[in-house]
């Protein structure tokens, strides 16, 4: 996993921000991205707590997600976004950085980290998992 991070808003909700490969049963050749099958993309959940953040995504069918570290935590503008739909779940293909961005380090002071073009806007959960999406276990016959 790339990178992963989390912030505690000031009601006590949290938003967890994932790095994590698109599914290859996924909508067609990039669902209207750039991001074909294995390619990185970023997700994005609002929920009370960690745990419950995980555990929405594990029950859409994202099995092996974890969150270790804060090494890539929500951008204030991610969190505006998650904020602002009401499933709360939002993915996107995650930022590739710019080789040709890189300037070199002035006198004194460390190489800048590349900078994103990825101007991409985010997109419901359903779009990334398919037009079936995640039906759950099948239930046995009562």
């Amino acid at each position: 996993m790339a990178g992963g991070g989390f912030c505690r808003l000031p009601n006590g909700t949290v938003v967890v921000a994932l790095t994590l490969t698109r599914p290859a049963d996924g909508t067609g050749p990039g669902g209207g991205t750039e991001a074909g099958p294995g390619a990185p993309v970023r997700v994005l959940v609002h929920a009370a707590n960690r745990a419950r953040a995980l555990t929405r995504l594990r029950n859409l069918g994202l099995r092996a997600v974890y969150l270790r570290g804060n090494d890539r935590p929500p951008t204030p503008d991610e969190v505006t976004a998650v904020l602002h739909h009401p499933d709360g779940l939002l993915w996107r293909a995650a930022p590739q950085p710019d080789q040709a961005a890189v300037r070199p380090p002035a006198l004194g002071h460390h190489a800048s980290p590349p900078v994103s073009s990825c101007q991409e806007l985010w997109h419901p959960i359903r779009a990334l998992l398919g037009p079936s999406g995640y039906a759950g276990p099948a239930r046995p016959a009562a």
